[in-house]
């Protein structure tokens, strides 16, 4: 079953550069953008827009799904690697935070002299 894009758990987000991310919010779809789970017991149509047209803001349409077998797999195993690597970025993101607060206090400190 493609993506149950009429899912309230569905999320999709176009970046200036036309790339486009389509997602199950609830991380249910492992092969998405291009699958949600046939036996999905999350499914909700969402209600908002129930019998809506939509006009040309709608995403662009989802592309092909690659060919070979264990697509589910390789994308879990990138998200994998994807969450390992986000504590230690934080942690970067937060020491170079703590340098930076130290620095503009030292000024400061000086500039009242």
């Amino acid at each position: 079953m493609p993506m149950r894009e009429e899912c309230k758990h569905f999320q999709s987000r176009t970046y200036a550069d036309g790339e486009t991310v389509r997602k199950c919010a609830l991380d249910l779809a492992p092969e998405a953008p291009w699958r949600c789970p046939d036996d999905c017991g999350s499914y909700e149509r969402r209600l908002a827009d129930v019998a809506w047209e939509h006009g040309t803001l709608v995403a662009p349409p989802t592309p092909e799904e690659p060919a070979g077998e264990g697509i589910a797999e390789l994308l879990d195993e990138a998200e994998d690697i994807v969450n390992a690597a986000v504590p230690e970025m934080l942690a970067e993101v937060e020491a170079e935070a703590r340098r930076n607060s130290g620095l503009r206090g030292f000024f400061r400190r000086r500039g009242r002299r």
